[in-house]
C-alpha cells in the first residue's frame, strides 16, 4: 500500500522541469534530500498513525493536538494538495497518451495535446465512478510492475554506458538556488506513501505494520528514484533537444521504440493509479471533517448499494477536473508540493504538542530523534 501510493506519475513528469530548468544533474542530490526530509517526517506519521489509527489522517492528528481551527486548516491543506496532485496526474495521463500515439500515429499527438483538458476530465470521471462503485486497484501487481520496469531501465542504462555525472548540490545549472528550487518542486514525489494512514482503520495491527510500511517505503523509494534519475541524466544532456518527457526520451534512447512504449504505458498506468488514490484520500478527509461538523453532513452520505461516500467523491472530482483543465504542469506541481510541505509541518507540530498534552497516550511506535 505504501509503495502503491508513492510510486506514481510524478517521476514521469516532475523530473523534466527540475532537470532542464532548475538544477541540471544536481537534481539527483535534490531527490536524495527530499527522501531524507520525508523519512524524518515519516517518523512523526508512524508514531501518530500507530497511536491514533482513525479515519482522517493528518486532520485527525491536528484535531487531537490543537483542536478545531488548526484541524480545519490541516484538513483543507491536505485535501487541496490531493486535489492538485490528482489534477496533475490526469494531465500527465494525457501527455503520456500523446507520447504513446506519437510513435504509432504521429499526427494524433497534437490532437491529443490540444484536447488534454477533455481527456483529463474523462479520466477523472471514470476513476470517480469506479471509486463510488468501490472497485479497488490491484496495488501489489502495479508496484511489482513498476519496480520491474525501473530495474530494466537501470540495467539497460548500465549496458548502454551511463556517463559519470557530477550531481553534488550547486555543481550545475542554477547553482544552490536551483538545487533548493528543485528540492521544493520534486518533494511531492515522495509524499504519496502517507495514503497509508488514510486506510489505518482497516490495516491489521496498525501499531506495528504502519510504521514498518512507511519507513521501508521511504527508503526503497529514495533508492529507486535517485538511481533512475542518475541514469536519466547520464543519458540525456541538459542541452539536448527533447520534445518528450525526460524518462520517455532516455528510455527510447537506450532501449529503442520498446523503451518508449514501455514508459508511456507505465506513465499512463501510474497516472490512473494516482488519480484513484487521490479520490480515496479526498473522500476520507472530507468524511472526517464532515463527521466533526466542519463541513456539511451531506458529504457523509453513503451509497445504498456500494457503501461508499459518493457525494464526497463527486465533490472532489469536480475540483480535480477544474484544475486539470488548466494543463499547467509546473503550477500544479508547485501547488501540490506547497500544500504537502505545510501539512508535514502541522503533523510534526502535532506530534510535539501531543507529547506534552497527552504524555500517557499509548504509543506502539515512538519517533526517533525526538524532538530534533
Amino acid at each position: 500500500m505504501g509503495l502503491g501510493g508513492a510510486i506514481g506519475f510524478e517521476i514521469f513528469v516532475l523530473l523534466d522541469y527540475a532537470y532542464f530548468d532548475l538544477a541540471g544533474p544536481s537534481m539527483v542530490s535534490a531527490l536524495l534530500v527530499c527522501g531524507f526530509l520525508n523519512l524524518l517526517t515519516m517518523f512523526s506519521y508512524s508514531e501518530l498513525s500507530a497511536a491514533i489509527p482513525k479515519v482522517g489522517g493528518e486532520y485527525t492528528y491536528t484535531k487531537a493536538a490543537f483542536g478545531g481551527l488548526t484541524a480545519f486548516m490541516s484538513g483543507c491543506l491536505r485535501w487541496l494538495a490531493s486535489v492538485f496532485g490528482g489534477a496533475l496526474a490526469a494531465v500527465v495521463f494525457a501527455q503520456q497518451l500523446a507520447y504513446f500515439f506519437s510513435i504509432l500515429v504521429p499526427m494524433a499527438q497534437n490532437l491529443i495535446l490540444v484536447n488534454t483538458p477533455l481527456i483529463a476530465a474523462f479520466v477523472v470521471i471514470i476513476l470517480a465512478a469506479l471509486d463510488i462503485r468501490g472497485v479497488k486497484e490491484v496495488t501489489t501487481l502495479v508496484v511489482f510492475a513498476f519496480l520491474t520496469i525501473f530495474a530494466i531501465f537501470l540495467a539497460s542504462g548500465l549496458w548502454y554506458g551511463v556517463m559519470p555525472t557530477e550531481v553534488l548540490p550547486g555543481s550545475s545549472l542554477g547553482g544552490l538556488s536551483g538545487f533548493f528550487a528543485a528540492t521544493a518542486y520534486t518533494f511531492t514525489m515522495f509524499v504519496g506513501m502517507r495514503a497509508l494512514v488514510a486506510g489505518a482503520p482497516q490495516i491489521k495491527d496498525p501499531g506495528k505494520n504502519i510504521p514498518r510500511a512507511l519507513l521501508l517505503s521511504t527508503v526503497l523509494l529514495t533508492a529507486v528514484y535517485c538511481s533512475v534519475a542518475y541514469v536519466a541524466v547520464g543519458i540525456v544532456q541538459v542541452g539536448d533537444s527533447v520534445k518528450s518527457p525526460l524518462l520517455n526520451f532516455a528510455a527510447g534512447k537506450i532501449m529503442g521504440v520498446i523503451g518508449g512504449f514501455l514508459f508511456a504505458i507505465a506513465g499512463m498506468v501510474a497516472s490512473v493509479s494516482s488519480v484513484g488514490t487521490a479520490m480515496m484520500v479526498q473522500s476520507s478527509i472530507l468524511g472526517g471533517m464532515s463527521r466533526d461538523g466542519y463541513l456539511p453532513e451531506v458529504l457523509l452520505k453513503v451509497h445504498r448499494r456500494f457503501g461508499t461516500r459518493y457525494v464526497a467523491v463527486i465533490a472532489s472530482s469536480l475540483f480535480v477536473i477544474l484544475f486539470s483543465s488548466t494543463g499547467a504542469v509546473e503550477f500544479l506541481g508547485y501547488a501540490a508540493s506547497f500544500g504537502s510541505l505545510l501539512v508535514f509541518a502541522l503533523v510534526n507540530l502535532s506530534l510535539m504538542k501531543l507529547r506534552k498534552k497527552e504524555p500517557h497516550l499509548k504509543r506502539p511506535f515512538k519517533a526517533y530523534l525526538y524532538p530534533i
